[in-house]
């Protein structure tokens, strides 16, 4: 029997059936991976908020560094790579230091606002 590398169509009725049900293992991750990175967000726009309270700087390279070395030991130990690793948590944190510096441009805006 010859299979069809262009789609599940053509596969054979136990393969269709394991296909769907790792593809509904990897739906289920990414909705968990979303939910997971909403909830981060959301902490990390507190912290936005409280830096930008105390006038503390949007980035915190050292914390980043602290951060970067830990999530690529536990790439590490998942068996997971760490650069994909690396690379996913740098594009996060460039995220969250353009809020950071968004919140700390937004309360400046108000605080001069409330002076006029």
């Amino acid at each position: 029997m010859t299979t069809s590398n262009t789609g599940s169509g053509d596969a054979d009725p136990a393969v269709r059936e394991e296909l769907a049900r790792l593809r509904d293992s990897i739906d289920n991750i990414d909705a968990a991976v979303v939910h997971m990175l909403a909830e981060r967000f959301k902490a990390t726009q507190q912290v936005g908020h409280l830096k930008a309270k105390h006038q503390l700087p949007p980035a915190d390279p050292a914390r980043e560094a602290r951060q970067i070395a830990r999530l690529r030991a536990l790439a590490e130990s998942a068996k997971l790579d760490p650069a994909f690793a690396e690379k996913f948590l740098n594009f996060i944190i460039g995220e969250v230091i353009r809020h950071h510096e968004r919140i700390a441009e937004d309360t400046v805006n108000d605080s001069a606002n409330l002076a006029n």
